[in-house]
C-alpha cells in the first residue's frame, strides 16, 4: 500500500500537468492544430512537417494519452491492494470514470470544432463541463492516494452544520472553476488593449456575450473566497486536530494568492504564463479544499483498550 500511495500522488501530479497543458493549447489558440480529427492528427498518426500549433496539440494528445494509462493502471492496482469495498477502491474507480470523461469532452470539442477561434456559448459551456470534470477527476485522485496514505475512513454527518459549511465550499469552488473557464476563452478570444478598454468592453450592451461575463468570474471568486477564509479561519479555531489545522490555513493561503494573481492577472491583460500560474493555484486550491474535508469528516480509531492480565489467585500459606 505504500508505494500504492506513493504512485497515486504521483499520478495527480502527472494529472496536474496535463491540466495546465491543456490550458495552454486552449490560451495559445492550438486547439485545431490536428484539424478536426481526432484521435488521429490531420488524418494520420504523426503528421509530417508540423506546425507549432500542430505539436502543442500533439504534445496534449499524448501526454493526455499517458495520463489515462497512468489512472488505468491506479484503479488495476487499487484492486490488488485494497480489500472489495474499500473506499480506495471506489476512489480509484472514481477516478477513472472521470479520466474517460475528461477524453470525451476532449474529444467533442475537436470533432465538433470547438476549438481556436469558436466564440460560440456552446464552446463555453463545453469548457465549462470539462473545468467540472477536472475537478472532479482531481478530488477522486487527492482521496485515492490520502486514503492510500492512511487517511481514515469518511464519515459525513448531515445534520453536522460543518458538513453543510464544507459542501457549500467545494459547491463554490466549482462554479467559480467553471467560470474562470469561461472567462479565460473569452480573454482570449476578445483581448483587450489596456485596463480601460477591457471595462469598457465588459459595460458595453453590445459586446459580445463572452465579454459581458467576464464580470461574473471576479465577483464570485470574491465572494467564495471570503467565504472559504472565514471558514478556514473557523475550523482552525475550533479543531484540536493539527493536520485539519494545517489544510485549513493552507486554503487561506491559496484564497489569498489566487487574489493576488487574478488581480495581477488582469492588470497585466492576462499573459498566458499568468493564466495558467491562475489555474494552477485554483487546483491546488481545490486539492486543499478536498483534503480538508476529508481530515475534518474522519472516523477516528476506535482506541485500543488495554486489559490488565488477572492475577493468579493467592493460595493461603500452609502453615
Amino acid at each position: 500500500m505504500v508505494r500504492f500511495a506513493k504512485y497515486a500522488w504521483g499520478v495527480l501530479a502527472a494529472n496536474l500537468g496535463v491540466v495546465l497543458w491543456g490550458a495552454y493549447v486552449r490560451a495559445s489558440g492550438s486547439g485545431a492544430g490536428c484539424g478536426s480529427h481526432w484521435p488521429l492528427c490531420t488524418g494520420v498518426v504523426v503528421p509530417r512537417s508540423p506546425s507549432i500549433a500542430t505539436l502543442i496539440e500533439l504534445t496534449h494528445r499524448a501526454t493526455s494519452g499517458i495520463a489515462l494509462v497512468l489512472v488505468i493502471g491506479l484503479f488495476v492496482w487499487s484492486r490488488r491492494v485494497a480489500a472489495p469495498g474499500s473506499r480506495v477502491r471506489l476512489a480509484a474507480a472514481f477516478a477513472l470514470v472521470f479520466m474517460l470523461g475528461e477524453a470525451l469532452v476532449g474529444a467533442g470539442l475537436v470533432l465538433f470544432e470547438l476549438v481556436a477561434h469558436n466564440d460560440s456559448l456552446t464552446r463555453a459551456f463545453s469548457l465549462a463541463a470539462h473545468l467540472l470534470n477536472t475537478f472532479l477527476l482531481l478530488g477522486s485522485l487527492t482521496l485515492t492516494a490520502w486514503w492510500a496514505s492512511g487517511g481514515d475512513r469518511l464519515r459525513v454527518e448531515p445534520r453536522r452544520a460543518t458538513t453543510w459549511f464544507v459542501g457549500a465550499g467545494l459547491l463554490g469552488m466549482l462554479f467559480v472553476g467553471m467560470t474562470g473557464a469561461i472567462t479565460a476563452l473569452g480573454d482570449t478570444l476578445f483581448p483587450a488593449a489596456s485596463v480601460m478598454e477591457g471595462i469598457r468592453q465588459d459595460t458595453s450592451p453590445t459586446a459580445h456575450l463572452l465579454i459581458r461575463l467576464r464580470v461574473l468570474h471576479p465577483a464570485l471568486a470574491a465572494g467564495v473566497g471570503t467565504y472559504l477564509l472565514a471558514l478556514a479561519a473557523w475550523i482552525a479555531s475550533r479543531r484540536a486536530n493539527p493536520e485539519t489545522t494545517r489544510f485549513a490555513w493552507v486554503v487561506a493561503a491559496l484564497v489569498i494568492a489566487q487574489w493576488l494573481v487574478g488581480l495581477t492577472n488582469i492588470a497585466l491583460l492576462a499573459p498566458i504564463w499568468l493564466q495558467l500560474s491562475h489555474l494552477l493555484l485554483a487546483d491546488l486550491l481545490w486539492i486543499a479544499l478536498v483534503l480538508l474535508g476529508a481530515a475534518l469528516f474522519t472516523q477516528p480509531a476506535t482506541a485500543r483498550v488495554s486489559v490488565p492480565t488477572p492475577l493468579p489467585h493467592a493460595h493461603p500459606s500452609t502453615p
